[in-house]
């Protein structure tokens, strides 16, 4: 009895022992951090064990693999979305889907537009129909915090205005009491018109549009007093009224709202949110290197932070994209400068002295050092 009793002790010890161990072993992988790092990048309770493989499978992997970027853009609106009979389409908004793709494929042709309309921008970009919405879209805190979607780097500093025909000698918001003013519906800007005509007082009657293809037909034909936007479509839409025959067009000093409008991707992926974020930020950062499409390829200076900027010397910050993506995206689209200049200086609003122009000059655009 006594020896069996011993055996069934000895037994019993080495039973703990080897659970011991075992849980021994899984504290040291986790203090090492390497299980724990696996685990949180797949989203997996067992980790397979391929870095690679985890960290690739996101929104940036499934891009890379179909090697087309899928943008949601505008087509209908001068300076900033169109399409020509072609079916190209050009556009500030659209130079910065070039800009994405040029970053992750090395090619500025590689992307696909899919125009939406206001009312749809948000539902394309949740329901995963885009990968990026680029579509003078403005950041707010309810879309921040409703619509899914991730805000980025805002490419333009706008605001709303009003638009009315030169020859009813309206000058003030004070003078359209009782007008009927043309908005297009799902937009900031409808919102905007009754928050601020409702606080001063001021009676009115809107004429809601679903796109500005039905809104300025509806304009020209004085359907409406008045046409409220962003004042770089209101720009956009005078010049292209007055260049086509139409009546002469005045836009109304005064501003009444904050637009800053720029990329937007879904929650959840930070990874393809940096990509988004930094390929755009690049085109301002090479124009306060003072690089161009003209000579950023050639760079034979010495200056650390603009080789790092060029990927020349092997420097990578870890974004998931080409050390060479700068290059690649200010060598085939340019930097923010000539985008500015290509889509924006021809609705006559200039770029000098704008919350648009560089921080150096007075301006807003300012982004994170690359180093």
């Amino acid at each position: 009895m006594q020896l069996k009793r011993l055996l069934s002790l000895l037994s019993l010890l080495l039973a703990f022992t080897l659970v011991a161990s075992a849980c021994g072993s899984d504290d040291d992988d986790d203090a090492s951090g390497e299980d724990t790092e696996e685990t949180d990048d797949s989203g997996d309770e067992e980790s397979s064990g391929d870095v690679d493989l985890t960290q690739g499978g996101g929104k940036l992997a499934a891009i890379q693999e179909r090697g087309t970027l899928i943008c949601g853009g505008n087509e209908a609106l001068p300076g900033f979305g169109v399409v020509d009979a072609s079916g190209a389409y050009s556009g500030f908004d659209i130079d910065f889907c070039r800009v994405v793709a040029a970053a992750i494929f090395g090619d500025a042709e590689a992307f696909e537009i899919v125009p939406l309309p206001a009312e749809a921008r948000f539902t394309a970009l949740q329901s995963g129909e885009i990968d990026v919405l680029i579509r003078n879209t403005t950041w707010t805190a309810t879309r921040d915090g409703s619509e899914g979607a991730n805000f980025l780097f805002p490419t333009f500093y706008d605001g709303q205005g009003m638009m009315v025909p030169a020859s009813t000698g309206f000058t003030t918001l004070e003078d359209l009491a009782d007008a009927t003013i043309c908005v297009q519906s799902g937009t900031t800007t409808e919102l905007n018109l009754n928050a601020v005509f409702n606080a001063r007082g001021i009676p009115f009657t809107p004429a809601v549009f679903t796109e500005n293809t039905q809104l300025r037909p509806a304009y020209e034909e004085g359907q409406c007093e008045a046409w409220t936007s962003d004042v770089s479509q209101l720009a956009s839409f005078k010049t292209s009224i007055e260049s086509e025959g139409g009546e002469e067009q005045f836009i109304m000093a005064e501003v009444i709202s904050k637009e800053p409008l720029g990329p937007a991707v879904p929650d959840g992926d930070t990874e393809w949110a940096q990509v988004v974020n930094w390929a755009t930020m690049a085109t301002v950062q090479a124009w306060e290197f003072g690089l161009d499409s003209s000579n950023i390829a050639s760079y034979s200076g010495n200056d650390q932070n603009i080789l790092n900027f060029l990927g020349t010397d092997g420097f990578d910050p870890g974004l998931g994209l080409p050390p060479d993506f700068a290059v690649q995206v200010v060598s085939q689209v340019g930097n923010y400068q000539e985008i500015y200049e290509r889509n924006i200086v021809p609705l006559g609003i200039q770029l000098e002295g704008t919350p648009n122009d560089l921080w150096t000059n007075g301006g807003l655009m300012y982004v994170p050092p690359y180093r």
